[in-house]
């Protein structure tokens, strides 16, 4: 329901909740957790194992992100850059692997042709029978560029226009065929009716497609497109093109701004707001108890390497600039001679913190219950940590996890969460204590479906079904 101003005035449906797939992990250093997953030559074996067992526990959607460089800096920082299944090559080999969760592939609209993309996609839709989603990255990276033969990146403007026709020919050539084009008369010989096949010819300021496609109409018409990124220009594209915004706010406040002034731009596009999802990623770490979950966080902050943590004898890691200890105190605002990595930060020194030193300090309690001066005490291994690693960590028990989700989506801050996990494998803090832990303790809350009502990703999304643009045309009114 929505009121005079297209916003909604209640709440929905249930708890949309994806996973982000990252096969070797997306903690920096969670390949080094005992068990995990290490070597992406597996990674087939990782990607069929994570979608059956969130397959199992209903979740929507499966999300593969995409960068199109890489670089041995990432092995530090972001490992799971460094070698990956190309996005529609794995939302493929899923769709037969799987049979109802959704399959959400990223595409460069910058390093991609929208007719390929539109048949590649509606190829796959089709093959999982509705199961697709697009997610449109406008891509600004001269690594990535070069790749491509770009000498320069272009502008926001120039790039995020070019995303919209992107958007616009995807739509355009999905309704090439009309629903019964395919007359398949034996007896007379015809195959197709004509006149429901229909050419795009669309010519934008930057780009181009005459159509027709040469893939029927996927199963769900329009497959969902996203959008990812907290810029004017994302949300803007977002509120004009998108069906879901992938946002990474900092606070909760922040959060439920955000995402009331979304839902504000997407009623001024004329669209229907209760129809729109703004989804945020989140890192939980969980097991049984609080103080289980705590233990592995300390675990996992134990495998980042920071200097001095190198072999005796060993060249020195090449580790990156904000993992330095001059930037560590420049952060704090104190200096940080002669510490040891492992030392309880001292009660008088945390007292001379600057405001940002104060703000790791509240990061280091809320992941790991530590306190300067306390029982289990905030060590400058912890301080590093929190500052080198700022993903949206989420560590408890599975009350915890799900009371955070609850607060975030009761409040309308959100309307869903994408999971990342810090490791692939089993075990305390894994995706599939996640999903064991927190899964259940959602839909005993009622913040989640118990099984799929639907076959379709908009289904799973409660997105309703987009009319062929060229029936519309034929019902408007004389």
């Amino acid at each position: 329901m929505t009121d005079a101003s297209g916003l909604p005035t209640e709440r929905e449906g249930h708890l949309v909740l994806g996973a982000t797939v990252r096969t070797l992990g997306a903690w920096p250093s969670g390949w080094r957790y005992p068990g995990a997953h290490r070597d992406p030559h597996h990674d087939p074996a990782v990607l069929a194992n994570t979608a059956l067992a969130a397959e199992a526990a209903g979740l929507d959607f499966l999300f593969f992100g995409d960068w199109l460089a890489t670089a041995a800096e990432f092995e530090h920082t972001d490992p799971y850059l460094l070698a990956r299944i190309e996005p529609f090559a794995a939302i493929a080999y899923l769709s037969a692997v799987t049979e109802r969760i959704g399959l959400v592939a990223s595409v460069s609209s910058a390093h991609s042709e929208p007719y390929t993309t539109a048949r590649a996609s509606a190829s796959i839709d089709l093959l999982s029978g509705g199961r697709v989603a697009l997610c449109i990255a406008t891509g600004a990276e001269a690594r990535s560029a070069s790749n491509f033969g770009w000498e320069t990146v272009h502008s926001d403007a120039d790039r995020f226009a070019a995303a919209g026709e992107f958007i616009a020919i995807l739509r355009g050539l999905w309704d090439s065929w009309e629903d019964g084009a395919f007359v398949s008369d034996a007896a007379t010989g015809r195959l197709i009716d004509p006149g429901k096949l229909h050419a795009l010819g669309y010519v934008g300021a930057y780009r181009a497609s005459s159509g027709p496609l040469n893939v029927v109409r996927p199963p769900q018409g329009h497959l969902p497109i996203a959008v990812v990124g907290g810029s004017v220009n994302a949300r803007q594209l977002a509120a004009r093109d998108a069906d879901l915004l992938f946002a990474s706010p900092r606070t909760f406040e922040e959060a439920v701004e955000q995402n009331a002034a979304a839902l504000r731009h997407v009623a001024a596009e004329g669209r229907d707001a209760s129809r729109f999802r703004t989804v945020t990623p989140i890192l939980p770490i969980v097991a049984p108890t609080r103080e289980r979950a705590w233990g592995v966080y300390d675990d996992l902050v134990a495998l980042v390497p920071l200097p001095d943590d190198g072999p005796v004898g060993q060249p020195p890691l090449s580790l990156p600039a904000n993992r330095g200890a001059r930037t560590l105190a420049s952060v704090l605002g104190v200096p940080l001679n002669g510490i040891d990595l492992d030392d309880a930060v001292p009660a008088r020194l945390a007292g001379r913190f600057g405001s940002l030193g104060k703000q790791l300090v509240e990061a280091v309690r809320a992941r790991s219950g530590r306190t300067v001066g306390g029982e289990r005490a905030t060590t400058f291994r912890h301080l590093f940590v929190a500052h080198a690693v700022p993903a949206p960590v989420l560590v408890g028990s599975p009350t915890d996890i799900a009371d955070h989700f609850e607060t975030w989506y009761r409040a309308g801050a959100v309307d869903g969460f994408t999971v990342l996990s810090a490791f692939s494998g089993t075990g305390d803090g894994s995706f599939d204590a996640f999903l064991a832990l927190v899964v259940p303790e959602l839909q005993r809350r009622d913040l989640f479906r118990t099984g799929y009502g639907g076959s379709t990703l908009r289904d799973h999304l409660d997105l309703p079904a987009v009319a062929n643009s060229h029936l519309r045309v034929q019902l408007q009114p004389l």
